[in-house]
């Protein structure tokens, strides 16, 4: 039975019987992987109480070939992220990150994503108000990035021809991005997007901060990421439950402009 020694999160976590825990990992080396904790519940041993949601260590995983649940000798935690539970905004913004992962990664390593990953959830679970939704938006993006699914911004989706950096476009999920004037007329359905929404989207896809948005703007910004998703990422109908209480987080306020 192979032994894997490699960083991992904690994604997803539910009790399995009287002692034990079922974890899904992204693992640095070996991408998602599904592991049973045996006795995680039990105040000693190899596997403690102390490994939930969104911790962060090294773990020691046994690999069974033919099987999809394999089994976690050890997880030393390196990093517990408190904080994320502190905050309802901090926790639903790092749910909707977790699941997004969950429906995006594969079984292959992606040390891209996992460092993108970990190093959203550290800064989110130190940040509050606004810039809780801002961060995990370019949590997001970033993910989105290394997955090979960036949208087209500067160049039509459709036609390829390039767009005016500081132009109000036109924006289509099914094309895979911003779209020039004549390709728009032609596309069933698009949105618009502002220049300074273009721009908030290149800096979250290259990992940087867009800096300060208001709750209009995030909730703006939240539905657009959450179309994106259900065209170009899931391949199921299965609703996005983290990513609709993250959502809900900012109260009844119409959408903005994105």
């Amino acid at each position: 039975m192979p032994l894997i020694v490699t960083q991992a999160i904690v994604l997803h976590a539910f009790d399995y019987l009287e002692t034990s825990r079922v974890l899904r990992l992204i693992t640095r080396e070996a991408g998602v992987q599904s592991v049973i904790a045996k006795g995680a519940r039990r105040t000693r041993g190899r596997v403690g109480t102390g490994v939930d949601l969104f911790a962060e260590g090294e773990a020691q995983i046994y690999i069974k070939p033919t099987r999809d649940l394999h089994t976690l000798g050890a997880f030393d935690v390196t990093s517990s992220r408190a904080g994320l539970a502190l905050e309802m905004p901090r926790f639903t913004a790092a749910s909707a990150l977790a699941e997004l992962t969950l429906r995006i990664a594969g079984d292959e390593a992606n040390a891209a994503m996992f460092d993108g990953l970990s190093s959203t959830l550290d800064t989110i679970a130190v940040e509050s108000g606004e810039a809780v939704v801002e961060r995990a938006l370019a949590g997001a993006w970033q993910i989105i990035a290394d997955a090979g699914f960036t949208p087209a911004l500067d160049n039509c989706a459709a036609c390829h021809s390039a767009l005016e950096s500081g132009a109000m476009v036109a924006f289509s999920h099914p094309a895979g991005g911003a779209l020039c004037d004549s390709c728009a007329q032609r596309a069933a359905v698009a949105r618009r997007l502002p220049p300074s929404a273009r721009d908030a989207l290149r800096r979250w896809q290259s990992g940087a901060p867009a800096g300060e948005l208001t709750a209009l703007d995030a909730r703006a910004h939240q539905r657009l990421l959450r179309e994106f998703i259900r065209e170009h990422v899931t391949s199921d109908d299965r609703p996005l439950r983290a990513f609709t209480a993250w959502e809900t987080d900012f109260g009844a306020a119409p959408a903005g402009a994105v």
